[in-house]
Formats: structure tokens, sequence, C-alpha cells
């Protein structure tokens, strides 16, 4: 079995700022050389979240009003009221949504559907540099 390893960085605003992260994710299992196996994807860090999605304006306006209504950004938390940085709502956001996906690998590529893309929720209460592994495992060959 093969590992393949690859960072991804990017910029946020926080607040459940929503990335696709599909090309890069694409990239990396055809760098890779797998074509049977799976790749998992994973936010590094305690507030953002990644999971798939069809990426389009409605939908993301639609996920963020849930989120807000889910974890709003003025709840009182305990977290915030511990630490004073008020983003105990992101914490309860990316607790709930998780921090990474698996994905199966098929002929070298990603089974995703049609209308399914790979995104980052990025849920701080500021901008983040924010850092996300996707690791790539399989094999090379179809046996």
């Amino acid at each position: 079995m093969l590992i393949s390893t690859r960072d991804i960085h990017l910029k946020t605003k926080g607040f459940s700022d929503i990335h696709d992260l599909t090309r890069q994710v694409d990239e990396a299992v055809r760098d890779s050389g797998i074509n049977e196996g799976f790749c998992h994807v994973f936010a590094v860090g305690s507030t953002a979240s990644i999971s798939t999605m069809e990426f389009e304006p409605a939908l993301v306006k639609d996920i963020k009003e849930k989120l807000e209504e889910f974890a709003s950004e003025t709840m009182r938390s305990h977290h915030s009221q511990t630490w004073g940085d008020d983003n105990g709502f992101s914490h309860i956001r990316s607790t709930f949504m998780g921090p990474g996906i698996t994905v199966p690998i098929r002929d070298g590529r990603c089974i995703l559907g049609t209308w399914q893309q790979i995104v980052l929720l990025d849920h701080d209460n500021r901008p983040r540099d924010r850092h996300v592994v996707v690791q790539v495992a399989g094999i090379a060959e179809k046996k």
C-alpha cells in the first residue's frame, strides 16, 4: 500500500466561510499515482470542518443561515466565558460537523457525485490561515 500526503494552506474570513477544495484534492490524488484506495481530508484546528456539498452561492447562504440557527455567533458559551475569545459557537459548529472526511478512490479519481464538492468551513470568529491535510492511501495498480 502507498501513502501520499499533501498540505493545503488557505486564508479564510471566519464565520463559517466556505471554500471549495475539490480541485486541490483531485490534484493530490492524481499526483499520488494511487488508482484504488481512499483519500482523507482533514482540517487542522478545532474551529474548522471538512464536508461535501453542492458548492453554489444559494446553498452556501442556506448553510451559513442554518449554522447560525444551530449555534449562533452571539450565543453564550462556557468556553467564551472561560477564555474570553467569544468563539464558543465556532467550536460547537466544528465539533458537530467534524474535522475530516474520507472519500473512496477508483481509477485514480475521487468518487464524488456530479454536484458534490469537498469543502472547508472555517467557523472561527476571525480571519485565519488554515491548514488542511490530504492523505491518499491505496494501490497504484488495479489487481
